[in-house]
């Protein structure tokens, strides 16, 4: 069943002639955020994901350049000073930063690009990168939150601990974004997730730009 539905979303994506969109991905920790990130760019193969710099440590199972580009904290502060990121901020400790070369490049390309940031990233981008859009994804309860951050297995209990709390003041912010996901059923949320990206490319200057032979023929007398 799911298959069936990949194949009739991505078979209604023509190839693009416009400039792809930014999207803002955010979400506490627990909430299911990379999870759906990763199955909607293998169902959307037009969408790609910003691999962001950090100078925390790699979790087990965690590779470099494909989960994050792991820097020591000069390196990146080298890389702030020389106004490498598009956006970066500080995160339980860490600095996490976004690469606007690369971003910039895969839009001009005609791609979709995600970016996995936190709210305070969020901001940023907005303010430089008007036309951008926004996801917000929600936990269906704090319960359901807690309990996949300790499924995670990849945290002590002070640190899940810590990231609850910071959770309330973080899900605060979801009013600042244009889309809302609650992530209660995965399949579900990912099929609202696809729908927003699909919708935008319908959008009629996107497709005024990529349909003008049609457009100029069907309008012609």
């Amino acid at each position: 069943m799911t298959n069936n539905r990949q194949n009739t979303l991505t078979d209604t994506i023509p190839e693009t002639l416009t400039p792809g969109t930014l999207y803002i991905v955010a979400a506490p920790s627990g909430a299911g955020k990379s999870s759906l990130v990763n199955a909607l760019i293998k169902r959307l193969p037009f969408v790609y994901l910003s691999i962001s710099h950090t100078t925390r440590n790699m979790r087990p199972g965690e590779e470099e350049g494909e989960h994050y580009h792991f820097v020591d904290k000069d390196t990146f502060l080298d890389m702030v000073t020389q106004g490498d990121f598009l956006e970066h901020a500080e995160v339980f400790g860490n600095y996490y930063g976004t690469s606007q070369a690369y971003v910039e490049k895969q839009l001009a390309q005609g791609h979709d690009v995600i970016l996995e940031i936190d709210w305070q990233g969020g901001q940023q981008i907005r303010k430089k990168i008007p036309g951008c859009r926004s996801i917000y994804i929600l936990p269906p309860s704090k319960e359901a939150l807690l309990e996949r951050l300790e499924k995670r297995s990849q945290d002590s209990d002070e640190v899940i601990n810590r990231r609850m709390k910071e959770a309330v003041s973080e899900m605060s912010h979801y009013g600042e974004f244009d889309y809302l996901i609650i992530n209660d059923d995965f399949y579900k949320a990912l099929d609202d997730m696809c729908a927003i990206f699909v919708a935008e490319r319908m959008k009629i200057d996107q497709q005024s730009i990529r349909n003008q032979e049609l457009l100029t023929n069907l309008l012609s007398s």
